[in-house]
């Protein structure tokens, strides 16, 4: 049997690679996971093993070539005996089947287009080629799948990407071990399973192709039905999977004479997808990398009108630039694009413009505060970037059963919370006061309080200790004080007895503050927008590589009489260590 050598997925934003060194020739022997050549992308510099032990027998592709990601690279000959198209050597077995199949077709369906697809993914159902989850990583244990590319019943090419999983170290595509149809999706979008669980089940081709290919096979059958018929069958690709489950009873008898069919046919899947673009079909038809729909989405390109130059029609982001300069060319203002701008917000005047009016006595006790605040301390700030993409999908996980669970909705502020009180205790000199006397008081409690604006001003109701809290303990109490801020029910002992206190900038969009210090306190932790963007992170397999994570700044600022830059940084790196840990799965209950 001939296996295929195709150029595996090598990270979210690599869609090509240059052959740079072929480490066996053509005509030796290969071993299973043998080093068979050297790839380099933008990215990293890669070994590819061979997927199967055999002999070398062709190379597709040469040295310093370059080619997308899921083209074929080399054949390898396992010696099976079977030809290059594996399916093509079983007609002559399957002759003396064609009865019985087309016998037992009209039993199940009299309609004459039904028994060229039921046949089919019989064959499929019986002949299952499992789709696991590979190791991602010498630390990776489990991923969770974020979307599906294709769907039951779609024709899937081999090494074509089938489905995204993301892990806490990485989110990568994964892609069909074998070409044919998609019987039966295991894990659904948003579930998690283990390395190595079986993820989906690939029959052999037989259920898309055979709608597509009737009209080419109608002698065969046409002393029961005429050709005419089976014209309109490319339009009805969805039938197949509906009658895929009716096909699954008789499978068994039907296993060797169905793949005759689709042997015939097997390049079948790929002949169409080329001029699938062209004719407005791409959305419901060739896969489209994450990176080319947002480079679509950014340049306003509608992809159903874009025609792919890649391989098999495969739409690349050279293509996503070209169709948008031609736009620009041909229509310097057109409306689509004014549409897809954001629009500017309308901003009306405020009613004290030109104004003197009396300072309310609650901004009175703010500027007094803020004042002795630098008036008494000497005050800087230090900043530290935290990844914090585990947070943000453990949150998305839970966040149902939580409210379900605690009445509460869980936003990301009480995993701050809790990271902030926990390494307070380990750095007593960010949770203290200095006294008149000089004296130090080092805090035995963190009352935290968070800094909330209202339409009366700032507000900085106090969690009490916060530092004996759970993470459900927080998120009730932090909904709590909320409330009071906003139905104006906060009393003196919501806003008393804070020896540390937060304030998220973030949540009116900033990246990041130089907060001042709620006196007498002599720090004060500032949470910035969490932002989605490209970083640079360490795989275990691919090295330095660029992934989409979820970023936000801490600032910390502080009083440098008592704290000193070097106490800051340690205590903001074991806040960003136990955010990006994430380790809340327990709390949770996940």
């Amino acid at each position: 049997m001939a296996v295929s050598v195709s150029l595996p997925a090598l990270g979210e934003s690599v869609t090509e690679g240059t052959v740079t060194r072929w480490l066996k020739a053509e005509g030796e022997h290969v071993e299973a996971d043998e080093p068979l050549l050297e790839v380099s992308t933008d990215k990293v510099d890669t070994e590819i093993p061979a997927p199967a032990s055999g002999t070398l027998a062709s190379i597709k592709v040469a040295e310093d070539e370059t080619v997308e990601v899921g083209a074929e690279l080399a054949v390898i000959d396992d010696g099976s005996g079977a030809p290059a198209a594996a399916p093509a050597a079983e007609p002559a077995q399957s002759e003396p089947e064609p009865a019985p199949a087309q016998a037992e077709a009209p039993a199940q369906a009299p309609a004459q287009p039904e028994p060229a697809q039921a046949a089919a993914p019989a064959a499929g159902s019986a002949e299952g080629t499992e789709v696991v989850l590979p190791a991602l990583g010498e630390s990776v244990t489990e991923g969770t799948v974020t979307r599906w590319l294709k769907q039951v019943g779609e024709e899937v090419a081999e090494d074509e990407p089938l489905l995204e999983v993301s892990t806490d170290k990485v989110d990568t595509e994964i892609p069909a071990p074998a070409a044919g149809t998609l019987l039966e999706i295991l894990v659904g979008e948003d579930e998690t399973a283990e390395v190595g669980a079986k993820l989906a089940v690939i029959g052999a081709a037989g259920a898309a192709p055979a709608a597509a290919a009737a009209p080419a096979e109608a002698p065969a059958p046409a002393q029961a039905q005429a050709p005419a018929p089976k014209q309109p069958e490319p339009a009805q690709a969805p039938a197949p999977a509906q009658a895929q489950p009716q096909a699954q009873a008789p499978a068994a008898p039907a296993a060797p004479a169905a793949p005759a069919a689709p042997a015939q046919q097997a390049p079948a899947p790929q002949a169409p997808a080329a001029p699938a673009p062209a004719g407005g079909g791409e959305a419901d038809g060739a896969y489209v990398t994450p990176l080319v729909r947002k480079l679509a989405a950014e340049h306003g390109v509608d992809l159903s009108s874009v025609k792919g130059t890649g391989v098999g029609g495969r739409i690349r982001k050279q293509d996503v630039v070209a169709a948008a300069e031609a736009a620009k060319a041909q229509a310097p203002a057109a409306p689509a694009a004014a549409s897809s701008a954001p629009k500017s917000p309308k901003l009306e005047p405020s009613p004290l413009r030109g104004q003197t009016v009396k300072m309310p006595r609650i901004r009175k006790v703010i500027a007094e505060n803020m004042m002795k605040a630098l008036h008494n301390q000497a005050q800087l700030s230090s900043v530290v970037e935290v990844d914090v993409t585990r947070i943000m999908k453990l949150r998305a996980r839970a966040k149902e059963s939580f409210q379900a669970r605690e009445g509460v909705k869980l936003s990301p502020m009480p995993f701050f919370v809790q990271a902030a009180a926990e390494a307070l205790k380990a750095h007593p000199a960010v949770n203290a006061r200095l006294n008149d006397d000089g004296t130090i008081t080092y805090h035995d409690v963190e009352n935290i309080g968070i800094a909330v604006d209202s339409e009366k001003g700032l507000m900085v109701p106090v969690i009490k200790e916060a530092g004996n809290l759970n993470l459900a303990g927080i998120a009730r109490k932090t909904s709590e004080l909320a409330k009071k801020v906003r139905e104006g029910g906060l009393g003196p002992d919501d806003m008393s007895g804070g020896t540390f206190t937060i304030s998220n900038t973030g949540s009116r969009g900033a990246l990041f503050d130089t907060i001042i210090v709620n006196y007498p306190q002599v720090a004060e932790l500032g949470i910035g927008a969490t932002v989605r963007r490209p970083v640079v992170i360490d795989h275990p397999e691919l090295g330095e590589t660029i992934a989409i994570r979820d970023m936000v700044y801490l600032t910390l600022s502080y009083d440098h009489q008592l704290v000193d830059g070097a106490d800051a940084a340690r205590y903001l790196s074991d806040v960003k260590a136990r955010l990006e840990a994430g380790e809340f799965e327990g709390e949770l209950g996940l």
